[in-house]
């Protein structure tokens, strides 16, 4: 029985799961450390899911805080299990013209036109494309940067021959292909607004805390209350946060911001501040319990979407917690602040990210109008 044949066997969940094993990184590891020993190829005795299993788990860096997120190592499980399983249950539409299985390997028998084939089977006849239109740029790059770091990573382990990853077509995302996640003080204003007058102080406290932070979702979500400190200098409170690449960032809280925190553990029936073990979650949900990242982007969208407010319907999509992040930056370019300070605050590793958060900002501010002179047009500028 092929590779191929035995990944048929089992389901995607089985395959994840075996994926998501942490536990044979240790296995793997000796392996290779006996193979190192013997003076053998490292990586001869592997598996085409012990090589999955490697590339997401191996550690690279000694202060573990420097690996990846659970965050990415969850994506990266899910695309490359998803990227072998399309490959098995599509393969004849993909047309993966193999006759001979290398070694009973899935990886060692493909060769960039498969992976050419791929790309394209992908972008225009999967499943998902046939069931819910097109992927986004964006979502296709995503896709082909997370499955072409993998390919390299085979050809530069000597694992396979073949330097599969040159198969991919370049995608290029333009600024207008992104999703508009633009949002502006009024509409921050107008939420903050409609939210008081109805007395909803859960959805005020989330809409004021993450406009006035730039806080990330999972952020949002993992914040504990000892994670809220006071600067004992300044006497003024601030949050201590782990971020994207398991970086800290401190970000000040104005006192309207803390008494929102604090108005929100209050409608919540949770202990005080000053009473609350510091492990427990900053944040809960109704029942009491620690937001998931999927659960707190769903609750937001869809209190949101119950206030009805014209402005926020002609979106024709769910305004998400994301949107309150692009909010702070574009905030606090209105107010003169520094782009590479907005870059610092939200965390950030490149300039070019926070460029995009205020892509329209800055194109509107360079606009040629603004050079005119109001006596050329008279009373009609």
């Amino acid at each position: 029985m092929n590779n191929i044949q035995q990944i048929n066997k089992l389901s995607i969940q089985q395959f994840k799961n075996e994926i998501a094993n942490i536990k044979m990184q240790s296995d793997l590891q000796s392996r290779l450390d006996q193979a190192e020993k013997s003076h053998t190829a490292k990586f001869r005795d592997f598996s085409d899911l012990d090589m999955i299993v490697w590339y997401i788990h191996k550690r690279n860096h000694l202060n573990i805080e420097h690996e990846r997120t659970q965050k990415t190592i969850k994506e990266y499980e899910r695309e490359l299990t998803m990227f072998v399983h399309q490959l098995v249950t599509f393969s004849n539409e993909i047309d993966l013209d193999i006759d001979n299985f290398v070694d009973n390997s899935l990886f060692k028998s493909l060769q960039p036109r498969h992976i050419r084939r791929y790309q394209e089977w992908l972008a225009t006849r999967s499943p998902y494309v046939k069931q819910m239109g097109s992927y986004s740029a964006a979502t296709l790059a995503r896709k082909a940067t997370i499955v072409k770091s993998f390919l390299v990573f085979l050809f530069e382990s000597n694992y396979i021959s073949e330097m599969l990853h040159t198969g991919f077509y370049n995608i290029s995302v333009r600024t207008d292909d992104r999703p508009n996640r633009d949002f502006s003080p009024l509409e921050v204003i107008k939420l903050l607004d409609s939210y008081k007058e109805i007395g909803h102080v859960v959805m005020f406290s989330i809409v004021h805390i993450l406009s006035t932070t730039g806080l990330r979702n999972e952020e949002f979500c993992r914040l504990n209350v000892g994670d809220l400190q006071v600067d004992y200098v300044t006497g003024s409170y601030y949050l201590n946060v782990l971020g994207k690449g398991n970086k800290r960032r401190q970000i000040p809280l104005r006192d309207k911001v803390l008494t929102s925190i604090k108005q929100y553990r209050k409608v919540r029936c949770l202990k005080p501040l000053d009473e609350a073990n510091l492990n427990e979650a900053l944040f809960t949900t109704g029942r009491g319990t620690r937001f998931s990242v999927s659960y707190f982007t769903q609750y937001v969208a869809n209190e949101i979407n119950k206030l009805d407010l014209p402005m926020f319907v002609a979106r024709n999509t769910n305004i998400t917690p994301h949107f309150f992040r692009h909010a702070f930056a574009i905030i606090s370019k209105i107010n003169g602040a520094d782009v590479y300070n907005i870059m610092r605050s939200l965390g950030h590793a490149k300039i070019d990210t926070t460029m995009i958060y205020l892509d329209k900002i800055f194109e509107k501010e360079r606009h040629a109008i603004h050079s005119w002179k109001p006596e050329l047009m008279k009373n009609y500028i």
